[in-house]
């Protein structure tokens, strides 16, 4: 027998915030078979139902009740800059009125979709303009899967090529919001979920490294990124605050540790300060410092930004660098700033569309 009541829409429970078998158990206290659970599912994440009145395959008497018990929220499109690369920046709104941004950027075989975790970011990094913002809140799990879930609606009505690949990268530290990003995780790559292979997942951290050892027990198996951009302690603790709690010996233990599948690596992303981190020197300390470990490198030069203490190196330093690291076998690519005719920094389109919204 099918329970039904009458509540307000506010009341209503998140069905996106429930695992699958939660929700098995949900539908079946209000009287629906547990087999229900994965054909919502397909419809909202996989055929993008907004409603339950969309899935036609369930009774009208049940698609009902389901609407009197469950609420599909969504994170709202507030805005999007397209590059002349290809690469669009897209704003969202969330429910309490904070925005955050995903990045997506296309490849010649690949549509990469950069998302964030937090809206702000407690780190610090002295490099990064989200950081200089400081921290506001963790995202809900659902609200991590979202962005890829809107990107992914947003192409299909456009008839584009779907994401191919998710890297979060974006708005805040992962590993510091651990519960809700390895639950978002779980959607993202579940049969009945997104979809996605473990394969085509990157998270990247600052170098959290108690929980890069909780990822590895968390069973996710995705990529691994970590924001090394310094040979030394003296360095890293200038640029990056986190070092301080968890220094370079520390974090590539964990890193040393960390399981990793047939053809898979660790990768070290390093942003190149022009005076800072750049020299051959600091090419060469990179060489010791990973020594042993699988990995690639990508080099990352920066990208300045307003009110950024910090410079763009000489392409020669960039070349030269990148130069000293292929002699000693390592994969080294120089990544490129994608999108450096729209607001592609991270945390430039927040900051600017609250810059216009202020009196």
């Amino acid at each position: 027998m099918l329970i039904c009541c009458i509540v307000k829409r506010a009341d209503l429970l998140n069905i996106k915030s429930l695992t699958r078998e939660a929700l098995q158990q949900k539908l079946t206290s209000i009287g629906m078979k547990s087999y229900r659970a994965d054909q919502i599912l397909s419809w909202i994440f996989q055929r993008h139902a907004r409603s339950f009145e969309e899935m036609t395959n369930i009774a009208k008497t049940e698609r009902e009740v389901l609407d009197s018990t469950f609420s599909i929220p969504a994170i709202q499109v507030l805005q999007v800059e397209c590059s002349t690369d290809g690469t669009r920046k897209v704003l969202f709104g969330l429910e309490d009125g904070h925005t955050i941004e995903s990045v997506l950027i296309p490849d010649e075989d690949r549509l990469t979709l950069c998302i964030s975790s937090q809206v702000g970011c407690a780190q610090g990094c002295r490099f990064c303009l989200t950081g200089s913002h400081g921290f506001i809140r963790d995202l809900r799990s659902w609200e991590i899967t979202d962005q890829v879930l809107q990107v992914a609606r947003m192409l299909l009505e456009e008839n584009g090529r779907p994401v191919t690949n998710i890297v979060l990268m974006g708005m805040g530290e992962p590993l510091a919001n651990f519960d809700e990003v390895v639950a978002a995780l779980r959607v993202m790559t579940a049969e009945k979920g997104l979809g996605i292979s473990t394969r085509r997942i990157t998270l990247s951290t600052a170098g959290l490294a108690p929980k890069i050892k909780d990822l590895a027990s968390a069973g996710t198996r995705v990529n691994l990124a970590v924001s090394l951009n310094a040979p030394t302690d003296e360095v890293r603790d200038r640029i990056m605050p986190v070092n301080k709690r968890w220094p370079l010996k520390e974090l590539l233990a964990a890193c040393r540790q960390f399981p990793l599948e047939p053809r898979r690596r660790i990768t070290f992303e390093y942003v190149l300060l022009g005076g800072v981190n750049d020299s051959e020197q600091d090419a060469l300390a990179v060489v010791r410092l990973l020594r042993g470990i699988k990995c690639k490198i990508n080099l990352i030069p920066f990208n300045p930004f307003p009110g950024s203490a910090f410079r763009r190196p000489g392409e020669r330093n960039i070349r030269v660098f990148q130069q000293i690291l292929l002699s000693h076998q390592y994969t080294a690519p120089v990544r490129e700033s994608r999108g450096s005719d729209i607001s592609a920094a991270c945390g430039q389109l927040r900051e600017k569309a609250s810059s216009t919204r202020e009196p």
